[in-house]
Formats: C-alpha cells, sequence, structure tokens
C-alpha cells in the first residue's frame, strides 16, 4: 500500500461518506475524531489529511479545532466545509457569519487555474452559516459563488486547500474528481487499495495474531459473515473449524447454497448443525417477535456452546465486522486486541467462554468486503445478497411459527424474488442505484380470507410482499413495482403455494413503519 489519507470527523453527518470516496479511488483512508491522539492518526503513516464539515461555528466556546500536528506534518490538507473554516482560523485568515446562509445547489466559478478545481463552472452542494471572509496569508481565492466570494482557497505552494462546500455528496457532480485529484494528483497516493491487495495484507495481519492457535467461526451465510470466514480460511486453513447452524428459518436453499460454498474452499472445515427441530420445539405457540428473537438467540447460544466445546474451545473467534460498525460505534483504537466475553458477539454466548476476536473486515465498507468476496471465488448469490434478519424467516412469518407456515413462506419468497431477479430489478447492478431496490421479501400473515379456487370456497392465508429503495437502511421508500410483474407474481403465489389464496404489496414507506414487519 503506497500513501494513505487520514480523515479528521469534526461532526458532518457526510464524514463516512469522505472515506467511501477516497477509497472509491483505491486509496486507503482511516476516519478519526478530530481530537484523536496524533500518534493514533499517524500509526496510518497519512501522506494527506481531510477535514471534514461540523455543526460549529470555529467561534464557539469549546468549537473543535485543527490539531497542530497536521500543519506541522507539512503534508497536503483539504479542508471541506467547516475543515476549510479551521484551516482558516488556524492560519491566520477570517471566519465569519455569512449574510444569507447556503443551503442546497449553489454554481461555483474556477476564479484561477489550480490542481484541485477545474476550469469553468459547476453546481456544488453547500451547507453553512459560515463563510471566509479573507483567506490565511499565502492563500488565493480558487472559486467563487453568488452567495459565497471565496467558494474555494488555495496555497499551492504548501499544497493546502480549502472548499465551502461538499464534494463528497451525490449533488456536487464533480466531487468525485476533486478528491481523486487531491488525493492522488496533490498527495501523490498510489491506487493500490485493491481486493488482491486487501486479502495479502489481511492475511498476514490474521497469521500474526492468531500464530498456530485454533481458530472458531460461526457462519450464519450472510455476506459479512461468510467473506470473514473465507479470508481467514486462506490464512490459517485446518486451523479454522466453522459451524453453521441450519435453525429451520433459513431461505429456500440457503443451506445448500453454504455448504457448496465452503465445500469448494481449499481445507475448510465446515460443521454443519441440522437443528431445525430444536428450534421449532422451542418456538412452539410463541407469537410475540420480541420472544421470538430471544427464544432463537438463546437457542443458538446452546447449540454454539456445544460446538465450541466439542471443537476445543478455541482462543480465537471470527467475526464479520465491517467499517461502518467501527465508525457507528466509536470503537477502540486501530490494533488494539480485544479481549472479550463472548456474550457481545454471535447473539450472545455463555460467560464462561470468551475469545478473542479475529475481526479482519474490520476497516472495510461493504462493497469493499463483496469485491474481497469475489475475489476469494465465493459464488456471486452469496456476495451478493440483500440483507438479512438475525432471526430469520420467524420474523417474517408473523404469528405462529410452524414447519408448515415456514415452508409456505420460503416457497412464496423465492417466487417473488425470483421473479424481480428475472426482471433485472434485483441483484449486483441495482444496489448502487439511488431508485434500485435494496430489499425485497415475502411476509406470511396470520390472516385468512375466503377466496375461491375451482370452485371451491377457500379460507387460506395471505402473503404480504415488500420491496424498498434506500441507501442507508435509516429510511426507506416502497418500490413502484411495474403492475404486470406484481400480477405474475400473486397469480404464482396463489396457485404454486398450498395454503394462500391472497397476496398484498406494502406500500408503506420508513417512516412510519419499519422495513422488517416485526
Amino acid at each position: 500500500m503506497t500513501g494513505s489519507i487520514a480523515i479528521l470527523d469534526f461532526g458532518s453527518q457526510y464524514s463516512q461518506i469522505i472515506a467511501r470516496r477516497v477509497r472509491e479511488v483505491r486509496v486507503y483512508c482511516e476516519l478519526f475524531p478530530w481530537d484523536a491522539p496524533a500518534e493514533k492518526v499517524q500509526a496510518i503513516e497519512p501522506v494527506g489529511y481531510i477535514l471534514s464539515g461540523g455543526p460549529n461555528s470555529v467561534y464557539d466556546d469549546g468549537a473543535p479545532f485543527l490539531p497542530a500536528y497536521v500543519l506541522d506534518s507539512g503534508k497536503p490538507v483539504l479542508g471541506i466545509c467547516y475543515g476549510m473554516q479551521a484551516l482558516t482560523h488556524a492560519l491566520g485568515g477570517r471566519v465569519a457569519p455569512a449574510n444569507q446562509r447556503e443551503y442546497g445547489f449553489a454554481s461555483i466559478e474556477a476564479t484561477r487555474n489550480n490542481p484541485l478545481i477545474s476550469s469553468g463552472t459547476q453546481d456544488v452542494w453547500m451547507s453553512h452559516g459560515d463563510r471566509i471572509e479573507s483567506p490565511p496569508p499565502g492563500f488565493e481565492t480558487l472559486a467563487s459563488s453568488a452567495n459565497s466570494p471565496v467558494a474555494a482557497i488555495g496555497d499551492l505552494a504548501h499544497r493546502r486547500y480549502g472548499v465551502q462546500f461538499h464534494p463528497e455528496v451525490q449533488h456536487t457532480p464533480g466531487g468525485k474528481e476533486m478528491l481523486r485529484r487531491f488525493v492522488l494528483d496533490i498527495c501523490g497516493c498510489t491506487p493500490d487499495w485493491t481486493p488482491e491487495s486487501i486479502i495479502t495484507q489481511s492475511i498476514e495481519r490474521i497469521q500474526a495474531q492468531v500464530g498456530g492457535q485454533r481458530v472458531l467461526s460461526a457462519v450464519s451465510g450472510g455476506v459479512d459473515s461468510s467473506v470473514a470466514t473465507a479470508l481467514v480460511q486462506r490464512a490459517v486453513g485446518s486451523q479454522l473449524a466453522t459451524v453453521f447452524v441450519d435453525t429451520g428459518m433459513l431461505r429456500q436453499g440457503e443451506r445448500a447454497q453454504v455448504e457448496a460454498a465452503f465445500a469448494a474452499l481449499p481445507g475448510a472445515q465446515l460443521v454443519v448443525v441440522d437443528a431445525v427441530d430444536t428450534f421449532l420445539n422451542a418456538l412452539h405457540n410463541v407469537e410475540e417477535p420480541e420472544q421470538k428473537r430471544k427464544i432463537i438467540g438463546e437457542t443458538f447460544i446452546r447449540i454454539f456452546e456445544q460446538q465450541a466445546r466439542s471443537l476445543g474451545e478455541p482462543k480465537y473467534l471470527v467475526q464479520g465486522t465491517i467499517y461502518p460498525d467501527v465508525i457507528e460505534s466509536a470503537a477502540p483504537e486501530r490494533g488494539k486486541a480485544q479481549r472479550i466475553k463472548t456474550h457481545h458477539n454471535v447473539g450472545g454466548l455463555p460467560q464462561d467462554l470468551s475469545f478473542e476476536l479475529v475481526e479482519p473486515l474490520r476497516y472495510l465498507f461493504k462493497d469493499e468486503v463483496r469485491a474481497v468476496g469475489e475475489a476469494l471465488g465465493l459464488p456471486s448469490e452469496m456476495v451478493w445478497r440483500q440483507p438479512f434478519p438475525g432471526p430469520g424467516l420467524a420474523v417474517r412469518c408473523l404469528g405462529a411459527i410452524t414447519r408448515e407456515r415456514l415452508e409456505r413462506l420460503r416457497a412464496a419468497d423465492a417466487i417473488f424474488t425470483g421473479e424481480l431477479t428475472a426482471a433485472g430489478l434485483l441483484g449486483r447492478s441495482t444496489l448502487d442505484k439511488p431508485d434500485g431496490i435494496s430489499q425485497a421479501f415475502a411476509v406470511l400473515l396470520p390472516v385468512r380470507s375466503v377466496g375461491v379456487m375451482g370452485d371451491q370456497r377457500t379460507y387460506q392465508e395471505a402473503v404480504a410482499l415488500r420491496a424498498v429503495t434506500t441507501q442507508d437502511f435509516m429510511t426507506a421508500a416502497w418500490a413502484p413495482l411495474p403492475h404486470d410483474l406484481l400480477a405474475r407474481v400473486a397469480g404464482r403465489i396463489v396457485n404454486e403455494v398450498a395454503g394462500v389464496n391472497r397476496v398484498v404489496y406494502d406500500i408503506t414507506s420508513k417512516p412510519p413503519a419499519t422495513i422488517e414487519w416485526e
């Protein structure tokens, strides 16, 4: 890896997006709180710094400030919005409240040739209340807008830049190019953060961490756990034991898919536990959603405990933590080993068992995880699968859980997702599109209605279909699917799935609803 970027977070809602944009040009970066210890930031050996936006004014009491080590390093700096103001303030420029706040689209015009911003006029996304009244000594104005005469500044000799707008968001069409120029041209980074380099470096770290010790992994079939397990498998081979528990709450063909995927990995040791009867007995006559979750979690705990002990109680446990998890939970510093009680992981394990975590995906975004999964040889349908709740179909099978109702739901769900995939509306090609379907599934309702089939009265259950578009899963909009596709899906379900005579489509957004029904 040749060159990395340190991003200092001053509290912007877009900070994580900055990191994603840098990674998209295949350069490694990490996101740090603005007041992180200097040694922690410098541990990644950054060749440049990006300062995020934030909600404060530089003149507020206790406002975040630019750490001295950033300027002392002599390395390139790019300040974004508040980051630009903090840079200006630290170097003797003047920041003041704007006469008119700017929120939303604006048009900037480059005022001189520079290596960051293309010449001419372009649209950008503004979100600020303060503005630069006078740049610091040595800085020139690089661009201006109607309400921000100083929309971008630069000290070209010292490779220090600031922009009042947000180049990281989609609303700034030329923003990706600006960040690419800063990272590659100004900082001189080499775009070598590729799936192959990630695998190579991860293998080295895993081997250094675990040595010759045994490692245990619980794979659910989900993207993160599958890729993490495959990566550790590549690193330590027969030292890894992988446990897959068939709870009976899986989607159609899921168990076979997991078995086939891991059988294809050299030296893989996959232990498949058929615990369908155990889970169904535990869930007998249970209808309340939270009770279902607790029972499934507790049952999994006990089964996993038995497997861990039968495998010699390995010292290390693989966990599919990814970078957004780390950022959002303000996780401990990079590289520090975590010694934890396992009840914090895998749904919760007995407190008399403890593991040291192996987290090979800890600094990867989801798209990078998928790319690594493909490079490791995992099947595309596993790598690009949709999110799936931990309790599985139990929270999509509303009401009582029975073998018959689960099979009914599995069949309906397979028809729906299969038709969406065949129509090109679901899968890899749609994940990165703002209007692409992000998640789609069927829900079996504990509601019976009257129907007519073959001139006979029926009184059977109903299936609800759910398809949403979202970029962050915090909010979601229902997907306006083609009517002919919905008609085809409904027709197939009522004709092919025994016990269902009605299909409805959920057109509620989140909020007020959630994506899942339970």
